[in-house]
């Protein structure tokens, strides 16, 4: 790490955040917009702007960039999305409905490239693997350890590291849940325009599901979600490989499918098992202890069936900004014992809904697609009301 740490004179530092995703630099915007001074450790040696290609973001999340100060610069990147329709390819049935409030899909690189210009610089320390944390009683501080033996002090930390937190172990929460599906990802550019409506269409047969969004007139956003793959997911680093097993599997879907993924740009292609912390454990867990919480994926990573994943990481960055400021941080525990009871029912609703939408989605069974929707349809009467919450009212 070295040099990465070089910032200062010395390696004491006020409020560190683990990992430059979009929590972790949205969280660190935040802070700055509050007068609050941070840096964030990675442990790429650049930004992980390409992996998952784009990401939906709801009317919720649209409000949390406004908080952030970051939404007209993104909207002008992006078209907005009117509507979705579901297609069932065994029996050609169509199910369209228009969508509640701003939704958008911005390519991923676009969102964390301008989360980071509104940092100042050598905010992003690269090259930072966080391999332990501990707490020292007598300084009431915690001593993080890095791949390379360095060690750094912290005052406050936040763990926006993802679904294999290093924090979130310190906090004593269990490893993530795997779904039984995985995921393919990836960006396909029409140079001469596509003709696709602004519209989130998914086309399902058998267990596949693919979903396509355009971003804009030239450029649109895909996924293919299907039933777990076994093995070695270091395989799937081959974005050839990842192409043609995707083409293959889906062999029997429209021309305009195939031919999507035909023109992807490799370079966006990814594959990942879906991962989601339990519903019990978000209930109940703890996801602070004493100046050291999570936030986003670390705290309540969860399926992308319902496209909230990464707004939920945002409006975290938002409230936790705001009861730091709030409280000032000679309260710092106080302040993440409010953050996590603001957070905590609205990621445990999120998390809900996304698992029973996605069992929905994948169930092979009528028995259990009838169990699914009947939940649903009980515990989410308005199964848009998600997009409603405003994190800058909590």
């Amino acid at each position: 790490m070295g040099k990465a740490l070089a910032m200062d004179d010395n390696n004491d530092y006020e409020v560190v955040i683990i990992g430059a995703g979009i929590c972790g630099l949205a969280t660190a915007v935040s802070l700055q917009k509050k007068g609050i001074k941070s840096v964030v450790m990675e442990a790429s040696e650049s930004l992980r702007n390409i992996t998952g290609a784009a990401i939906t973001i709801h009317q919720n999340g649209w409000r949390a960039l406004d908080h952030l100060g970051l939404a007209d610069t993104l909207r002008r990147t992006t078209i907005p999305i009117q509507s979705e329709r579901m297609v069932e390819l065994d029996g050609w049935k169509q199910q369209k409905t228009s969508i509640k409030g701003e939704t958008r899909c911005l390519r991923r690189k676009d969102l964390i490239d301008t989360l980071y210009a509104a940092l100042p610089p050598a905010t992003v320390k690269f090259g930072c693997k966080l391999d332990s944390i501990k707490f020292d009683s007598k300084t009431t501080k915690s001593v993080l350890q890095f791949n390379d033996g360095s060690l750094i002090i912290a005052k406050v930390v936040i763990g926006c590291e993802g679904s294999t937190s290093i924090v979130a172990n310190f906090l004593n929460l269990k490893p993530t849940k795997m779904f039984p599906f995985c995921e393919v990802r990836g960006l396909s550019n029409y140079p001469n325009g596509h003709s696709f409506d602004y519209e989130f269409t998914r086309f399902r047969k058998n267990n596949n599901l693919v979903g396509r969004t355009p971003i804009d007139d030239k450029l649109v956003y895909w996924f293919c979600t299907q039933p777990l793959i076994p093995g070695d997911e270091r395989r799937w680093e081959d974005p050839e490989l990842i192409r043609r097993s995707t083409l293959a599997l889906l062999n029997d879907y429209p021309q305009e499918i195939k031919e999507m993924i035909e023109i992807a740009d490799a370079n966006s292609l990814s594959f990942s098992h879906l991962r989601y912390r339990s519903p019990l454990e978000l209930l109940t867990g703890s996801f602070c202890k004493g100046k050291v919480t999570i936030a986003g994926d670390a705290m309540h990573v969860m399926g992308p069936f319902l496209g909230q994943g990464g707004s939920s990481g945002l409006e975290d960055a938002v409230v936790i900004a705001s009861n730091l400021d709030q409280k000032g941080l000679d309260h710092v525990e106080d302040a993440f014992d409010l953050y996590v009871k603001k957070r905590r029912m609205r990621v445990v609703g999120l998390s809900v809904q996304t698992y029973l939408t996605g069992m929905l989605l994948g169930a092979s069974s009528s028995l259990k697609k009838f169990m699914y929707f009947v939940l649903l349809s009980l515990l989410f009467r308005n199964p848009s009301g998600h997009v409603d919450y405003d994190c800058g009212g909590v």
